[in-house]
């Protein structure tokens, strides 16, 4: 039994299920909210809320899987903080899976693709990726990094078979022009956290990580960008 927790974007996720064993993967269930700004005082009643549902134990949960970057800044360090509280308490294993691959997939449906997610970097920007789900695999078409729509675009051999996620909303002429579809918004697909479940039994997907490892942010925060701008070297001991 395995817990799986996502804030990478707008909207925070968690989802718990049986993974690994003899047995085929079961989300056993998942639950969102909206709103960036309450994620850190909410995620953990969030988690009570799912697994009182669900009908589990915190002592069943026996792995954590979280969403890892790029991502917003903010929401990685929140779901890292409380999955590595969780994981240090009762000696749990910890994966990281891209949130932005849990979104792809969860937009896919059992398409084999291409899918583009593309979360809002503001600044023109998104922080995206394109992946292929061929049956039992995925497959890294674009790698993830910080774009505007354009590159993207220019980065892809063939026209993805739709685009989700905030990024891909916020750019939406650019989008369709680009796919020949309005994208998806990440309240119209499954939670990311329950892709993160799945994803985390496939080898091309997931990282193991430990209490000293920290998300794929993407690029530097805000603070620290303007930080190194100023006094013209690099922040000791940042997340660069």
């Amino acid at each position: 039994m395995w817990l799986a927790i996502d804030t990478a974007t707008e909207i925070a996720s968690v989802a718990v299920g049986e993974v690994g064993g003899n047995s085929p993967e079961r989300i056993i269930g998942a639950r969102s909210m909206r709103g960036a700004r309450q994620q850190s005082a909410q995620v953990i009643p969030l988690i009570q809320q799912l697994i009182d549902s669900a009908g589990v134990e915190l002592t069943q949960i026996s792995g954590v899987v979280v969403g890892d970057g790029p991502g917003s800044f903010t929401g990685l360090r929140i779901a890292w903080a409380v999955a590595k509280g969780l994981a240090q308490e009762r000696e749990l294993p910890l994966v990281a899976v891209p949130a932005l691959l849990g979104a792809a997939h969860a937009a896919a449906n059992g398409h084999a693709g291409p899918i583009a997610a593309c979360f809002d970097a503001l600044r023109g920007q998104v922080f995206a990726a394109i992946y292929r789900f061929p049956p039992g695999r995925v497959e890294l078409v674009v790698a993830p990094g910080l774009f505007e729509i354009r590159e993207l675009a220019q980065m892809a051999a063939d026209r993805p078979l739709l685009a989700v996620g905030d990024g891909a909303q916020r750019y939406a002429a650019e989008v369709v022009s680009w796919t020949g579809r309005p994208p998806v918004g990440l309240d119209a697909v499954t939670p990311i956290a329950a892709s993160l479940l799945r994803l985390s039994e496939w080898e091309t997907a997931r990282r193991a990580i430990d209490l000293a490892s920290e998300p794929v942010y993407g690029r530097p925060a805000e603070a620290q960008a303007k930080w190194e701008a100023r006094y013209g070297r690099p922040l000791p001991h940042s997340s660069r």
